[in-house]
């Protein structure tokens, strides 16, 4: 006979559909942004890529993607985390408990799993870095929302600032990263030219591990170069915000609020994406910081549109059934990500399946979807069993130090 989990394990907190069915949208937008990487079609030269078959289809694909989701998920993904920090800290402090002890070890641990990931499966990991950016949440908690929006706003125009500044006196803050990226790269006989080659060649994991090593580097070398950190803490501090007021319990109380984001991010950022997108597609004409310029003007309204216009689907349809389809690989948004790096490297790197060899952009973004949609029944048979996603499970048990239960039902 099933009984129920004892009263003495760790509660389910209440589940807000629309929050994690919008975390699912977040993965699927994730998993179209990364793979054209794993499928090794963005380290391809322009004549390699004029010379597939397709490349018409795949030059609109790639105009599409600029528009639609180019930072735009990674936006709407580092305002879930933020949110997420803000339910977190919540909880803790009802609780009673020192909640920035216990969330700061959660952070260490989170950055822990991203040094994994970036070490062992794809040199395009994020989590590391919102581990780090996320222990910085706690400074900015005492504050009131507005001063944090303040903070926020500043933080997402201190690239233009600084690659303003950077441009005038003709220095570059991501040179010195730049340089150790082409050294590790050279100890390896990988140069910037022969990137896709050499992991469509790859013979063995240890050939894709000496790709890592010297990958890693040149995502640091990414971060600085982009100021990804200034942009992670700004959307973080907005989440925090809406996390904060609950505006995600209350998105009938709300409504005013999200119509107005969403005729004003889509109204103003869409428009502004198609620009961007000339821009990115033609090589930078007007320079780097006219394109940082229009980064903070297209990608941040975008994707604070997508939020809102999604919340105000969600509240018109709410029986629809995408949303429970979208919200099973939300709740274990994690384990997806993750997921979608080991599936893409088994796919496509030439020491197991190879399918890079001769991948399109179309071919891709099909493969993404496929992914996505097992993903999507993987995540809701799982959740019929378990109480979490089997990252979030053990994420969750090294953060309290504790055994918590993962069968729904025990007996």
């Amino acid at each position: 006979m099933r009984t129920s989990v004892s009263d003495n394990a760790a509660p389910v907190k209440k589940r807000f559909v629309g929050l994690d069915a919008l975390r699912g949208f977040a993965i699927l937008g994730i998993i179209l942004a990364n793979y054209p990487e794993f499928s090794l079609w963005t380290f391809r030269s322009a004549e390699e890529v004029a010379a597939m078959p397709g490349a018409g289809l795949d030059r609109m694909i790639r105009w599409l993607q600029y528009i639609f989701i180019d930072g735009k998920f990674y936006t709407l993904f580092s305002l879930l985390f933020g949110v997420g920090f803000s339910i977190i800290l919540s909880n803790l402090r009802e609780k009673g408990v020192d909640g920035n002890r216990i969330f700061l070890r959660r952070m260490f641990i989170l950055s822990i799993i991203g040094f994994m990931h970036l070490m062992i499966l794809w040199s395009g990991d994020i989590l590391m870095l919102y581990a780090l950016m996320g222990m910085l949440l706690p400074l900015f908690t005492p504050l009131p929302d507005k001063k944090i929006l303040s903070f926020a706003g500043f933080f997402l125009a201190l690239p233009v600032i600084s690659d303003s500044i950077c441009s005038l006196a003709g220095i570059s803050l991501s040179e010195p990263l730049y340089n150790a990226w082409l050294r590790k790269a050279a100890d390896f006989g990988i140069t910037e030219n022969n990137m896709a080659q050499y992991l469509t060649d790859s013979k063995s994991y240890s050939d894709v591990q000496n790709f890592l090593i010297q990958g890693s580097i040149e995502r640091m070398y990414e971060f600085v170069d982009s100021h990804r950190y200034f942009k992670v803490l700004g959307l973080f501090l907005i989440g925090y915000v809406i996390g904060r007021r609950k505006i995600y319990a209350d998105l009938e109380g709300n409504k005013g609020l999200l119509r107005k984001i969403s005729i004003i991010g889509l109204g103003a950022g869409l428009p502004l994406s198609l620009i961007y997108a000339a821009h990115a597609m033609n090589g930078y004409p007007a320079g780097r910081v006219f394109h940082s310029f229009l980064y903070l003007v297209s990608v941040y309204p975008t994707g604070f549109g997508y939020v809102a216009f999604f919340c105000l689907l969600f509240l018109r349809h709410k029986d629809f059934f995408l949303w429970k389809f979208l919200a099973k690989p939300g709740r274990m948004a994690c384990t997806n990500y993750l997921g979608q790096s080991l599936i893409g490297i088994i796919l496509f790197y030439g020491a197991w399946m190879g399918l890079g060899r001769n991948a399109s952009l179309a071919m891709t973004e099909l493969i993404a979807l496929a992914v996505y949609a097992l993903q999507a029944g993987f995540s809701a048979i799982w959740l019929e069993f378990f109480r979490y996603g089997p990252v979030e499970w053990i994420w969750r048990m090294l953060t309290y130090k504790k055994l918590i239960p993962m069968k729904k039902w025990q007996g």
